[in-house]
């Protein structure tokens, strides 16, 4: 078990621990904890909760699909937004990181630290080459993002081997579409916590956002490459797994 400050991670180990994790996401994704969010990726996923150490209180969730490589990546949950076949031909093992949410009351950094943790110690484990999943935006608005946009279109863009293809129905196709250079302050200002962290591992992303209405998100494919972490960056990563 990893701890980080007032913070320890697990993994969860019955229905009612799913349950509670679903009911968190619910909260961080529509704005109750009446209900719970659940899919049907949910019983073949390795569900992550991290927890305040002195009170059990669940703070933050996360969830982890093994994909032994390109040729499975139809069944990830991010196949279902975005025309992937371009990774078909990726060789490596994969995992998608999907559901990342936090309790909105929580804006402690080691919780997203100790996250990154475990994910790191799950990459080790497993020889996991490609970490991917779906980083969202709030709200469907782009007009609120536009910095954001253009600072991934111009420096973060997926390798064109690799980029996604539209899908969905309604996508913000920023890569084409945005002309104006980007405010770089106010681009990381309005940047999710969770990308910011894919991108400072040298993560990319596609060229275009899926508006998802259901989830009330704007969201982008975003993918790291294990062996394109700066090093400095993985002496980091693992050193808060020790």
């Amino acid at each position: 078990m990893l701890q980080q400050g007032r913070y320890q991670v697990r993994i969860a180990a019955s229905e009612k621990d799913l349950q509670a994790a679903q009911r968190l996401r619910h909260l961080a994704f529509h704005g109750t904890a009446d209900a719970l969010d659940c899919d049907d990726f949910d019983p073949i996923c390795t569900h992550y909760l991290i927890e305040e150490c002195s009170s059990g209180r669940l703070v933050c969730v996360f969830r982890m699909l093994p994909l032994t490589g390109g040729a499975d990546i139809g069944r990830s949950y991010a196949a279902q937004y975005y025309e992937l076949s371009a990774l078909h031909e990726y060789q490596g093992r994969m995992v998608e990181m999907g559901r990342f949410c936090m309790h909105p009351e929580v804006h402690d950094p080691d919780v997203l630290r100790l996250a990154w943790a475990a994910m790191t110690a799950y990459v080790d484990e497993n020889n996991v080459e490609l970490l991917f999943g779906c980083a969202s935006f709030s709200g469907t608005d782009a007009n609120n993002y536009l910095d954001s946009f253009a600072m991934l279109r111009d420096r973060h863009l997926a390798p064109k081997r690799w980029l996604p293809k539209v899908k969905a129905p309604s996508v913000f196709r920023f890569a084409t579409r945005l002309r104006h250079r980007p405010n770089l302050k106010l681009a990381q200002r309005h940047m999710p916590p969770m990308l910011r962290s894919y991108l400072m591992m040298g993560g990319w992303v596609s060229d275009h956002a899926v508006v998802d209405e259901k989830m009330n998100t704007l969201h982008v494919f975003t993918g790291v490459e294990i062996k394109a972490i700066p090093p400095a960056r993985k002496r980091l990563l693992r050193a808060l797994t020790a």
